[in-house]
Order: structure tokens, then sequence, then C-alpha cells
């Protein structure tokens, strides 16, 4: 069904771009395309989990518009985000007859946007990438500020580059085929942006998260626009990460390192970011002097919308440190935790210890 479209914009100079927001905007794709001056000719990179359902209603949509749009597929997971992957689909491009007024279209979640984020970033130096995510990890969170790229085993997004998209479009209907799972795991990433950001939109959530997660219409669409708002603001502020930028990553050190010693199998990456992040509210209290009361809250909705709040005994502390040292925000081995001053105002720290990480760990056991 067709609704009003609500548009947030990315300032970033001469790389400005629309986030558009709304019910059916699959079959209007080639509307917004067309102002952008792009080439004809394009490829959609999915995976088999969307592309029965929604690219073949893509391509026509594309083709009765005057778009010649290809279809690649990759195997729907985490370890599809591999150099394996991208050196597969980088050898396929030159059959597609694509130029540098090409474009490549990601369809798909967050591992879609980033792995065909960065096969647009390389392939002839840069091709145009127009982000079209259908999971609400992707539409709040991955598709917006351009950061693409693949893992290692050694750990998640070790190769990548900035590849900002020329558009992202965020159709709230495909969420309705998301599984109950994948749709709790996306509503971290919105309650991540509650807590670094805005204080008011993260008690909206504390009222409004069974509405958000059964779909309803407005609670949704008012879910997905302010959280891209606010990743908008910030990216726009810093685009590369060398400042506020970093306060994107709550939760994320911890969350990562889970992610990379499950060898991406059997935990969703919203999974281990809930996780991380009732992690980093305990240390935020030590650390950052935020309240105790603030941090149970921030707990109490992580688990209240069906997320974990507790590692259990699968993670050993000393792999999980080894883990923590190779995230990109460590420097010179020292970690860097974003942590809460209060719930809507976040800070890097570089004063959480290892023995912090242990006691903190060895209470959300």
């Amino acid at each position: 069904m067709a609704s009003e479209t609500q548009r947030v914009r990315v300032e970033l100079g001469e790389r400005s771009y629309d986030i558009v927001i709304g019910a059916g905007l699959l079959g209007r794709v080639a509307e917004f395309l067309q102002p952008l001056g792009l080439g004809k000719r394009g490829v959609v990179i999915t995976d088999s989990n969307v592309e029965p359902l929604y690219a073949g209603p893509l391509r026509a949509a594309l083709n009765d518009s005057g778009f010649e749009a290809r279809v690649v597929s990759v195997p729907a997971g985490e370890a599809s985000k591999s150099l394996r992957q991208a050196s597969r689909l980088l050898r396929k491009m030159p059959s597609f007859r694509l130029d540098r007024h090409s474009f490549v279209i990601a369809l798909g979640g967050g591992v879609v946007g980033d792995l065909a984020g960065f096969v647009a970033a390389t392939y002839l130096r840069g091709l145009p990438v127009i982000q079209i995510p259908t999971s609400l990890l992707a539409q709040v969170d991955s598709s917006v500020g351009g950061k693409v790229g693949v893992n290692l085993p050694q750990g998640k997004n070790l190769v990548g580059a900035f590849h900002q998209p020329r558009l992202v479009v965020a159709d709230t209907d495909t969420l309705a085929s998301l599984p109950p799972r994948e749709l709790r795991a996306g509503f971290a990433e919105v309650i991540k942006h509650g807590a670094i950001r805005d204080a008011k939109f993260f008690s909206w959530l504390e009222r409004e998260r069974e509405r958000v997660l059964k779909l309803e219409g407005g609670a949704v669409a008012h879910a997905v626009r302010r959280s891209c708002e606010i990743k908008a603001e910030i990216v726009s502020a810093d685009e590369r990460e060398s400042g506020v930028r970093a306060m994107l990553n709550f939760g994320h050190t911890i969350g990562h390192a889970m992610e990379a010693l499950s060898d991406y199998v059997g935990l969703l990456h919203g999974e281990a970011i809930a996780m991380g992040m009732a992690c980093a509210g305990r240390l935020s209290v030590k650390r950052a002097g935020l309240s105790a009361a603030e941090a149970e809250r921030l707990s109490a909705l992580i688990e209240a919308s069906g997320l974990p709040t507790r590692l259990g005994e699968r993670f050993n502390l000393d792999a999980l440190l080894n883990a923590m040292r190779l995230d990109k925000k460590a420097r010179g081995g020292k970690l860097r935790f974003v942590l809460l001053k209060r719930l809507g105002e976040a800070v890097v720290s570089d004063d959480v210890t290892d023995a912090d990480i242990q006691e903190t760990v060895n209470v959300c056991r």
C-alpha cells in the first residue's frame, strides 16, 4: 500500500543525498532514480532470502521506466559479507557491460548493503550505489552513512571504505517479511540512537516499543525516521569518524568481539549489540557518571524488546579482550569505549581498564 513519503537529508556537500521513507515505495524506485542523472544500466545485488520476495518486482519496475537491471544474489547470512563473495561479485561485473555512469542497487539487509556497497566502491574505482534496505536494522542504521565493507575471520568490518549512497529508499512494507527475531535485532539499533542522542526518543520507545515491533504504520515510520535523522545529523557533522560519529558505536566494542568469536554464526548483529549496550551501560555507571537508574532503564528496554542482556558462559574473557583489541576504534592496542553520561548523551572514553571489563562481563554473565 502506498503512503505519503517522508524524506531525511544527509548533508555532505556535493555528496548529499535523501533517505526516502514510507510504505509501498519499492515500485516507485525509478521515480526516485530519475532525478539523479545516472545511466540506464545497473545491477541489483541481493540475497537468497530477499530475491524471491522483492527482486522481481523491483526489476520489473525499473525495466518499465527504461532502466536495464541485472540481478545477482548471494547466500543469505553474515558469512556472505566476505572477501570471497566480494571477489565472486566483482568477477561477474564485466559481463554486465557497466560503465562509470551505471549503478549498483543493494536490495536487502545490512549484509547485502555493506557487501554491495563495497563492490560498488571498488569496481571501476567507484560506481554510484542506491541502498534499498529491507530489514529494520538496515533501514535505521547500516544503509545510511557510507560505511561499506566485509569481515575477516579475525574481526568485523576490517576491510572496507567510505562510499556514500546516492539515495536510500526505505520501504517499510518490506519489514513485514522479517522473522520476529530479525525484527527485534534491528530494534537494538533504534534503542541505540535514543540512548546516545535523544532522551525524549528513548522515552517514546519505552512507551511505544510494542507498536513498533508490531509494525504499526505510524509507529514504525516514526522509529525509522527519527533514527535516520539522528544518524544523518551525526554523519553530516563527521563523515569519516574523526569525532562525534564514534558515538554510533555504542555497544559495538563488545558486540563486534562477540560476533567475531562466534564466527558470525548463531548470533545476530543486533543481539550482539544489545548485550554490548547492556555491558556498556554498566561501564558507564562506573566511568562516565550514568546513574544506576538510567542504566537499569536501558537494560529493561533491551530485555522488554525480546533482546538478550546477558552474555552467559559462551565467551571467554581473554578471547573477548583480544578480539576487542582488533577493533578499528582501538588506538595503540588501548580500547576505546562509547559510554553514556546520561540517556541521550554519549562520550568516548579511553579510561576503561581490563579490570573494568572483567568486572562488567562477570556481572553480565
